[in-house]
């Protein structure tokens, strides 16, 4: 697809990989349409219908999502699996009505099954169920994938589905409740350094593993998936490098300049065991490899924090 003079919609396009996106298709010449909250309401068809009668695009990006981390998804498993279904069921029915050329949908690397082999295979998506406190979240995404196979077989509809994993960076969530773990722990390890706190206690024992990938890296893996890609088979989106918990609470601390303890509460969920993707089918089908360093992402992700983002500090504790 030439992006160049095409009008592109992007849901969520004015949230944190959504603006990164819209970055990546402008450079590209399209015409685009960032949508936010307040723009036209996802969860009803008849706010869609009127979104694509509106707009009149060539190509459709949905990143519009209710998402959260380990504690938002314990405490709102069923409106993360009733809104993120009901948003993307009903854009994908109103875009094969409307004739849209193209729609690129976003996964999660939450889809898969809780004991995964590593690294994580496309292929492995229905071996199993989600780890538990994300599952609903994850299967509502994981149906989407089921629609965009159906609608191609059925329809001829042209439908993209990427899976990306945790994703970081500028202009990210550093909300403590609902934030994710990168952005939450900058935010938690530079306030506990501006207080004077000794330690600093975080969910689990440590020993999970993730994999992160700057939000720009992603949002040229979607651009570059929008231009080339035309096939069924979703493709992970990931940088292929898997990381501790405990390791990434070293690496924040340590980049913050906090040198108290790092204390673990084995009584919080620890989330999924391990998660690594295998990348092989985004660098054969898309060209694409991450390349931004994860100690340079975090450094930049924690320096926008200090100066875009953080609340004023508190006051130091009197000796």
């Amino acid at each position: 697809m030439d992006l160049a003079g095409e009008t592109v919609v992007v849901t969520g396009g004015t949230g944190f990989l959504g603006a990164h996106v819209v970055t990546e298709l402008e450079s590209r010449r399209a015409k685009v349409a960032a949508l936010g909250r307040g723009d036209y309401d996802l969860r009803d068809r008849s706010a869609i219908d009127a979104m694509l009668v509106d707009l009149r695009p060539q190509a459709v990006v949905h990143l519009a999502a209710v998402v959260g981390g380990i504690g938002a998804n314990l405490a709102e498993p069923g409106r993360f699996f009733y809104e993120n279904a009901r948003m993307g069921i009903e854009l994908v029915e109103a875009c094969r009505v409307a004739d849209v050329e193209k729609l690129l949908l976003s996964g999660t690397v939450c889809a898969y099954p809780k004991h995964t082999p590593l690294p994580f295979r496309e292929e492995s998506l229905w071996s199993g169920y989600p780890e538990e406190t994300n599952a609903p979240y994850g299967l509502a995404k994981r149906m989407l994938l089921v629609q965009a196979q159906a609608y191609r077989r059925q329809y001829g509809s042209n439908i993209v589905y990427l899976l990306p994993v945790n994703l970081y960076g500028p202009g990210d969530s550093f909300d403590l409740e609902r934030g994710h773990v990168v952005p939450a722990m900058i935010r938690r390890f530079i306030e506990a350094r501006d207080s004077a706190e000794r330690s600093v206690r975080l969910w689990g024992d440590g020993t999970p593993t993730r994999e992160f990938l700057h939000v720009r890296d992603a949002a040229r893996a979607f651009r570059l998936a929008l231009e080339i890609y035309d096939e069924p088979e979703p493709v992970n989106v990931g940088s292929g490098e898997e990381t501790t918990i405990a390791d990434l609470a070293m690496t924040v601390s340590s980049v913050v300049g906090f040198d108290g303890e790092i204390e673990w509460d084995p009584s919080r969920p620890n989330g999924q065991p391990r998660r690594k993707l295998d990348t092989s089918r985004a660098s054969e089908r898309l060209g694409f490899v991450a390349s931004i360093p994860f100690d340079a992402g975090i450094r930049e992700t924690a320096a926008w924090y200090e100066q875009q983002a953080r609340p004023s500090p508190r006051p130091a504790p009197h000796p």
